[in-house]
């Protein structure tokens, strides 16, 4: 949206008007945007992916379940451990508020399952590996970086990063990196051309299509 400038406002007045907005909308979430995680985090977000990981591989070594079983166990550990609001809203970013609230559930919605499939897809080729956690790191807003790596097989060390947050049900991924793509990254570059030249419902309507055609949501 774009808007024309006042006339009668010199140059001036905007310049103050412009410092004093930005001094207010910075200056409270500021301490709170800069704020990294504290050592204590780090160890709890590590744990939790830990554990994650141990769910990840008990599905990943059963030899009992067949292809779809161990994507649909896969899943499942991605439904329990992912914040999917946050992670719709940052794949959206600006266009999530052209989007009403009916539209931001059912995209809440379609985006879990999309990812959640998409996850245990790239996950379900390291049937043959083993994961293990490497390392974590302290990141701004509280968040904590923890990363995993392939162990064995085709695909020895390869990595898979997780963007952790705090949540008060525990600490949740909002993103992945899977070899150095992010999921969130992915989808927000496609979803954003999708939605230059179309609007929420057709984009909606898209993964709806998409997810039923994977089978996805059984």
């Amino acid at each position: 949206m774009s808007f024309r400038q006042n006339p009668i406002l010199s140059r001036r007045t905007v310049a103050l008007g412009a410092g004093l907005v930005a001094s207010f909308f910075l200056a409270a979430p500021l301490s709170a945007a800069t704020q990294r995680a504290t050592a204590d985090q780090v160890a709890a977000a590590r744990q939790v992916v830990a554990g994650v990981m141990d769910q990840v591989l008990a599905a990943l070594s059963d030899r009992g379940l067949s292809d779809d079983q161990r994507l649909q166990r896969i899943e499942a550990v991605a439904y329990e451990n992912f914040d999917f609001e946050t992670m719709a809203k940052l794949v959206l970013a600006r266009n999530w508020k052209t989007f009403s609230k009916e539209e931001r559930v059912r995209f809440v919605a379609e985006f879990k399952n999309l990812l959640a499939r998409t996850y245990g897809s790239r996950l379900q080729r390291y049937s043959d590996e083993g994961v293990e956690v490497v390392g974590a790191r302290g990141e701004l807003r509280g968040d904590v970086t923890v990363h995993t790596q392939i162990v064995g097989g085709n695909f020895d060390g390869a990595t898979v990063d997780y963007r952790m947050r705090e949540r008060k049900a525990g600490w949740k991924a909002i993103d992945a990196v899977v070899e150095g793509v992010s999921l969130v990254s992915a989808y927000r570059t496609q979803f954003r051309e999708v939605l230059s030249g179309g609007s929420p419902s057709e984009l909606l309507e898209r993964m709806s299509e998409k997810n039923s055609f994977s089978g996805v949501g059984r």
